[in-house]
């Protein structure tokens, strides 16, 4: 120990203050502990000073001043310390952390968002990443990095640059335990750059670890594909159909495979032309350098890709596949649509948090070929809806056939060729009612005609409402059938997921290997989010990610500045108490209360009056 001098002006006029301090190794190098404070010595000699530091010293490693030494300056300075010190036995007294404090003078300072980073947090944890991300040979900061990004998407999603300012306005160095003050966006740039060429081991070592913690069931899988589109500059990216309608950005495609309760396997990012059917092997490959493919195992796509070529894709790797047939290959069963016998009502459970809620009437058929089991599907709610497509489509294309008519008349379209360019352009714009009329243009009188074919409008009127399955399994009943192509929804939960609270989209990366690594870190907060979704859904409780992020929100981290009667200021850092809510939470969650161990420091404060 010695005794250090602080110097402090104000108003113009300089204030010296003498303190004992101690030489602490800390893992940041050494640093000086504050003892006590020991006011203005500039009274007793400055040669007396270190002979104080050595007395203290002493009586704290149990040998006492002799009393010929001993004065009452040395008496007041140690019974200042043994206030602030554990009792030499290790148990500290009762009364031990008591302190007198000028309560006008308590203030707060560094309050910080703690509840759902906490959460986020412990749940890292659960699923081992820092273990899987060790494994790939990531250094301790990449991992820490890695884990304050993925969290960032599971919270309050920014871009890497404003990334840095958001990890400082969260409770995450608490948390992680780490100065995260200079933090610059290069170095998370740079840590993208890390991950990219280790997402398949650390997605393979995710997949296998839920799996053993949830006990999942990898027998059924579903694979679906999504387009997130860009702003400004993007390379390696094209055009193609976008499903979030901004046919006007480039995009990539992402192909997401997932189990029956929602966890990723798998995905792929493809470039932004790539169509559906063609991308079904390589999705394939993937889940099996991932996953490694069992025989025996079911594919649940969508129309997609009921190709011919898909099918046999998945069958020549000893899969088996459920699939909904093409519109062409429906129309042919219209006979058996039409035919009631053999249909049955699939019984429909209202969700848990509607109890009244009143599902639509849904029938089912099956029907078995020599190959393959077919399931015939008519929907009441499916069927006031394709009503209403085509009867709003019919009426514009009508519309717009009536105005290309006028403009033939009135002379303003003259050509031939751009008469026929326009009918072209019309039926593919209204593709689903087109087919049902035949449109003819008389170049002698110069008239366009139009003729409806009531027997082919009358199919698509009795086949509203009505989708196929196939399969080539056999030993599935239809409803079974049913309910599992029916959990392909999950797989659109999970786009919606990652494009709306994860907030995917936009991107605005213009290298290809950030592109899929920003992606990528998508992926990794999904899983958090459907872990913590499937803990509570194990235990009854209906809620989504969402909600209870909002709810945990107002749970913080905080330092509470306590200035005492000696002229020293006693810091505390530690998390605010949860509300009776955010305690439920906690407990259904399996995560505990305290958000970070308190911390206790002294530092230099006012003195009273």
């Amino acid at each position: 120990m010695y005794v250090r001098k602080f110097t402090r002006k104000h108003k113009g006029k300089a204030y010296e203050n003498y303190a004992l301090v101690e030489s602490v190794r800390t893992p940041k190098g050494p640093r000086q502990k504050l003892i006590c404070s020991l006011g203005d010595l500039s009274p007793r000699p400055r040669s007396e000073w270190l002979r104080l530091a050595q007395q203290v010293t002493a009586a704290l490693e149990g040998q006492p001043p002799l009393p010929e030494t001993r004065d009452g300056e040395l008496d007041e300075v140690l019974r200042k310390v043994h206030q602030r010190l554990p009792r030499s036995d290790g148990h500290q007294g009762e009364n031990a952390d008591l302190v007198a404090v000028h309560t006008d003078r308590v203030s707060t300072e560094r309050p910080r968002i703690a509840g759902p980073v906490h959460v986020g947090y412990q749940f890292w944890r659960r699923l081992a990443l820092d273990d899987n991300l060790t494994a790939v040979g990531l250094s301790d900061r990449a991992r820490i990095l890695t884990c304050a990004m993925v969290l960032n998407r599971l919270v309050q999603p920014k871009s890497e640059h404003a990334m840095p300012d958001w990890i400082r306005s969260t409770a995450l160095e608490d948390i992680l335990g780490i100065e995260l003050s200079t933090l610059a966006d290069d170095a998370l740039y740079r840590n993208l750059d890390r991950l990219h060429p280790n997402r398949v081991a650390i997605e393979a070592g995710l997949s296998e670890r839920e799996r053993t913690l949830f006990n999942l069931d990898q027998t059924v899988f579903f694979y679906d594909l999504t387009s997130t589109y860009f702003e400004g500059l993007a390379m390696a990216t094209k055009r193609g159909y976008s499903r979030d309608k901004r046919s006007d950005c480039k995009q990539v495609v992402i192909g997401l495979t997932i189990n029956r309760d929602g966890f990723p396997m798998a995905h792929e990012v493809f470039e932004g032309n790539r169509q559906d059917r063609v991308s079904l092997k390589d999705m394939l490959d993937s889940i099996d350098r991932r996953t490694s493919l069992q025989a025996g195992q079911t594919v649940v796509v969508d129309r997609g890709m009921a190709f011919a070529e898909n099918l046999e894709q998945i069958r020549s790797r000893n899969l088996h596949y459920i699939v909904a047939s093409r519109q062409t290959e429906r129309d042919l069963w219209l006979d058996e649509f039409e035919d009631d016998d053999g249909f049955e009502e699939v019984v429909r459970e209202p969700s848990p948090l509607n109890p009244f809620q009143k599902k639509s009437r849904v029938e089912i058929k099956k029907r078995v070929t020599d190959s393959e089991t077919h399931v015939l599907c008519w929907s009441e709610g499916r069927t006031e809806k394709d009503r209403a497509i085509r009867e709003k489509q019919e009426g514009r294309f009508l519309t717009d056939l009536s105005m290309l008519e006028k403009r033939i008349q009135n002379g303003r379209l003259v050509r031939e060729v751009a008469i026929g360019e326009a009918i072209g352009r019309l039926k593919e714009r209204y593709s689903r009612v087109a087919r049902y009329y035949s449109i003819t243009y008389d170049a002698a009188t110069k008239r366009l005609t139009h003729a409806v074919d009531e027997a082919k409008r009358g199919k698509a009127e009795r086949l509203d409402g009505t989708y196929l399955f196939k399969t080539d399994r056999k030993d599935v009943s239809a409803e079974e059938i049913w309910r599992l192509y029916m959990l392909l929804t999950r797989a659109e939960h999970a786009f919606r997921d990652l494009k709306t609270p994860l907030a995917e989209r936009p991107i605005f990366h213009h290298l290809e290997k950030r592109v899929e690594t920003h992606i990528f870190l998508c992926v990794l907060a999904y899983h958090l989010l459907v872990a913590i979704e499937k803990t509570l859904l194990d235990k009854q409780v209906h809620t989504s990610w969402g909600t209870i992020r909002d709810g945990l929100v107002t749970h913080q981290v905080c330092t509470t500045v306590l200035p005492t009667s000696t002229g020293e200021g006693l810091k505390i850092r530690k998390g605010s108490t949860p509300e009776p809510e955010q305690a439920n939470l906690y407990r259904l969650l399996g995560v505990p209360d305290e958000v970070m161990s308190t911390k206790k420091w002294w530092c230099e404060g006012r003195r009273p009056g």
